[in-house]
């Protein structure tokens, strides 16, 4: 008997359950963007979030490469032994190139103005892309600036 009841018990729940109901003629419609750009237009928006995001040619171990190879620390700064990290904002194009650089966390104006300078000197960038296409894309990278012993 026991195991009877044991069986029919689950099905008889499946059986006599319902979903719950809905009213949804009182529900006001959403619209929800997923790719929209900065600025809501998609020809000439920037982009903060893409399918794939920018790249320097060779990767972030190349980028860095190239900011060591090219960054000269500033004499004045050197001299009151001033380090910190410079956090940078730029747009890459949809032909790879760097638009828009600027510093939104800086040091002091030599070396946010270092900063500046070498980005100015990247070779271009391989470009966001969505939905299959290049698009302007902001993005933001920080750079340490630090005195040996």
């Amino acid at each position: 008997m026991k195991k009877t009841l044991l069986t029919f018990a689950p099905l008889l729940m499946i059986f006599t359950a319902k979903a719950q109901t809905v009213d949804t003629s009182r529900a006001k419609p959403v619209t929800v963007t997923i790719d929209s750009p900065i600025g809501g237009d998609p020809k000439d928006g920037i982009y903060t979030v893409v399918e794939h995001a920018p790249d320097f040619p060779g990767g972030l171990t190349a980028f860095y490469h190239f900011l060591s190879t090219y960054i000269h620390y500033p004499e004045s700064a050197r001299k009151r032994n001033q380090q910190g990290r410079v956090i940078v904002t730029m747009v890459v194009e949809k032909n790879g190139t760097l638009a828009d650089i600027k510093i939104i966390r800086g040091v002091s104006d030599d070396i946010d103005a270092e900063a500046i300078r070498v980005m100015k000197l990247c070779p271009k960038w391989t470009p966001g892309i969505q939905n299959g296409k290049p698009v302007r894309v902001a993005y933001a990278i920080p750079i340490n600036f630090t005195l040996g012993k």
